[in-house]
């Protein structure tokens, strides 16, 4: 710890908030950055100014510049209160609630949980749930949750969202099964087997309204609750169903599966990143949502 000849270490605090106003240049940005009101940190500047005997900051009408004191401090005690604030906020981070996050299975495995990797290194706790958009939403109504991927856009002021991706829906077979099949006309599928996430078809009935603009009277061959199996069946020659491009891209770009037709105006769905209005911020809960957005852009 830098310490003055007659008065000792230095507070870690006066350290901290001089460090903040040479890295943002400003009494006031600074302050905001800790949390803390702009006289606070003037006066904590004077005072590690009068313990140093050493003038730190030229006043600016806007902002401070730092003199030549102060350069020479901060490349002596930036590296160590980095190093203290890095393990600091993963003890904290390892000691804190958990985060709870809840979505559809197959968008949390094959992309949100190796997103989130790094953050639990780093000491991030997080317990996962998975179901379907509206039970899911009504447990972050009720705080079971603190964050939701969701599958439909909440309603009311209780929640808030972002939009996180748009996932692109294909209709799919395994090259074996996509022979012969003609796929200019809708009637030609009808005798081919049907997979299917719900008996009512919901994805493919969609898929079937969009595309083709008309209803689908198909009933399914196979009713898999995870999109995952109806890709492992699909797969292995057993039907044709419909998956979004994400969940699918190893298999398409391996050849295991086929796009049976590629539509200019593909159906999309977008995929929003729920959480409580009003909740209390989390720095665990912010460093999920911010590394969730980023990488979504890729997926």
């Amino acid at each position: 710890m830098v310490s003055s000849e007659s008065n000792g270490p230095v507070d870690l605090g006066l350290l901290r908030a001089f460090l903040a106003v040479h890295r943002t240049g400003s009494f006031t940005a600074a302050a905001g950055a800790l949390g803390l009101s702009q006289p606070t940190v003037t006066g904590q500047i004077r005072a590690l100014e009068q313990r140093l005997g050493r003038k730190l900051f030229e006043r600016l009408p806007r902002g401070a510049a730092p003199t030549a004191a102060a350069s020479e401090l901060a490349m002596q005690v930036a590296a160590p209160l980095d190093e203290l604030a890095a393990v600091t906020e993963r003890e904290l981070g390892a000691l804190s609630e958990p985060v709870q996050l809840a979505g559809p299975a197959e968008l949390l495995c094959a992309r949100v949980l190796p997103a989130l990797a790094p953050l639990v290194s780093d000491g991030l706790r997080l317990r996962v749930t998975t179901g379907l958009a509206d039970e899911l939403l009504d447990g972050l109504r009720a705080a079971a949750y603190d964050l939701v991927v969701s599958s439909i856009r909440p309603r009311g002021r209780s929640v808030t969202a972002i939009p996180l991706v748009d996932e692109e829906f294909l209709l799919v077979a395994s090259p074996d099964r996509a022979r012969g099949i003609d796929t200019a006309d809708p009637a030609g599928l009808a005798g081919v087997p049907l997979l299917t996430y719900a008996e009512d078809l919901p994805i493919v009935r969609r898929y079937w309204r969009h595309v083709f603009g008309r209803r689908l009277t198909t009933q399914a061959a196979v009713v898999v609750p995870d999109l995952r199996g109806l890709l492992a069946a699909t797969a292995a020659g057993a039907g044709i169903t419909v998956l979004p491009r994400y969940l699918c891209a190893a298999e398409l770009a391996s050849g295991a599966l086929v796009p049976l037709l590629e539509p200019e105006d593909p159906p999309i769905n977008t995929l929003y990143l729920a959480e409580r209005a009003g909740a209390p911020e989390r720095p665990t809960v912010t460093s999920i949502r911010e590394r969730l957005l980023a990488d979504a852009r890729t997926w």
